[in-house]
């Protein structure tokens, strides 16, 4: 959340911000109104309390009317704070200065491309098409089994899973990223916490308001909250890399990208995630995107980076790209992975603070996928498909699956 100081004396800004953002920014003008009622009634409660402490035994009547008094006012209080704290979950965080403001995906900018997108002498295959022949992709029984929008990798596709796992986690390591298998439940207050729950998010959610748990639609939402009410060590950015399965409901989407495994309800993710000083949040983005940029390259998979304008960015987050990977049966560029940064608005509403001499302040919160598995690997199978219906392997990825091409058996 941001800061309610920095709300009272920058208003304006952070009704636009809030705006900008495709958000009601009448819930500024609601949140102060309730921020002055809050404090008021505060400083009327502390006086009651203070007046209570200076009465002798000899004043029963006075005392019992003070208690009677004191204990309507402390409800109203009560009230009021719960009624503040409500809509201080609804204030986003503020854009950074250098996002373009814009209404929605639309105006996004394509900030570069790199590599250049894949031609064939052959009419090129869809991943579905490719992965049912191979026998890597099962969609038909997975249907059958768990309804739509889920599938099998068998075989190949599999270890084609694994192999990028692999990759991930081996380059990662080298660069000082703690290896994590996190929890794929968390309790809903750690992802209100987080910056999902709000503006419609949890309907993108499965939740289970019976135990009071959500299922993550991305490993850092279980990763941010790992050291809520802690003070940290930043003095270097601490770095995890998270593998999990992740759980989308897709609402909204009916009859949108139905075919193959492209938008599922359940997927697999390597996700990495930061905390810095708030000086170091800057650089850290940057190397993020640059990590991420690298693991397409060695994978040789055409892409464009892509930097959210101001309506796509969601409520966390201050700056968002996304590496969008060159799909060629559709002859455009699909998401494929992301990095944000979420400055301190996460780490004040989960507590999370750094010490470092005389100098202390809330983290600053970054993260970024590797590979989310399921598009990942219909961009390796569409990008290097053959005209017999083979795939090459990145070679990156061969040492793992041990050749060099997926065949028909």
């Amino acid at each position: 959340m941001l800061d309610i100081q920095f709300i009272r004396e920058n208003a304006d800004i952070v009704k636009k911000a809030t705006k900008d953002k495709g958000f009601d920014e009448g819930v500024i003008d609601r949140l102060l109104k309730v921020d002055i009622e809050r404090r008021k009634l505060l400083g009327e409660v502390e006086g009651l309390r203070a007046k209570r402490n200076k009465l002798t035994k000899d004043d029963i009547e006075e005392g019992k009317k003070l208690k009677v008094e004191l204990k309507e006012q402390e409800e109203s209080l009560d009230q009021l704070q719960k009624d503040f704290e409500e809509l201080m979950y609804k204030v986003p965080n503020l854009a950074a200065d250098d996002v373009k403001e814009g209404k929605n995906e639309t105006e996004n900018e394509v900030v570069r491309k790199e590599g250049t997108p894949t031609k064939f002498s052959f009419k090129p295959k869809d991943h579905l098409n490719l992965g049912e022949k191979l026998g890597v992709i099962d969609t038909e029984r997975a249907s059958k089994v768990s309804g739509t929008r889920f599938g099998y990798l068998i075989g190949d596709g599999a270890l084609l899973e694994m192999a990028l796992v692999n990759f991930a986690f081996e380059t990662l390591g080298k660069e000082g990223f703690t290896p994590i298998i996190p929890p794929v439940f968390i309790k809903t207050d750690s992802m209100r916490k987080m910056g999902y729950m709000e503006h419609g998010g949890d309907e993108q959610m499965y939740v289970f308001d019976k135990d009071g748990l959500v299922l993550v639609g991305t490993s850092e939402q279980s990763i941010g909250p790992m050291h809520m009410n802690e003070i940290i060590d930043v003095s270097k950015p601490v770095r995890y890399m998270g593998f999990s399965s992740c759980f989308r409901r897709e609402a909204g989407s009916y009859g949108k990208d139905t075919r193959g495994i492209l938008r599922v309800h359940q997927f697999d993710k390597v996700e990495m995630f930061s905390f810095t000083k708030s000086e170091d949040s800057e650089k850290e983005h940057e190397f993020l995107l640059n990590l991420e940029e690298k693991f397409l390259q060695k994978l040789g998979i055409p892409y464009q980076v892509v930097k959210m304008c101001s309506g796509d960015l969601g409520a966390p987050a201050a700056r968002k790209y996304d590496l969008e990977a060159w799909i060629p049966s559709e002859e455009k560029y699909r998401e494929l992975t992301s990095t944000s940064t979420c400055t301190d608005f996460q780490s004040r509403r989960l507590n999370i603070k750094y010490k470092d001499g005389d100098k202390s302040g809330y983290v600053h919160t970054l993260n970024g996928t590797v590979f989310a598995m399921g598009r990942t690997i219909i961009a390796i199978l569409e990008n290097f498909q053959n005209e017999d219906g083979s795939v090459n392997i990145p070679k990156v990825l061969q040492k793992w699956m041990g050749k060099e091409k997926i065949a028909k058996v």
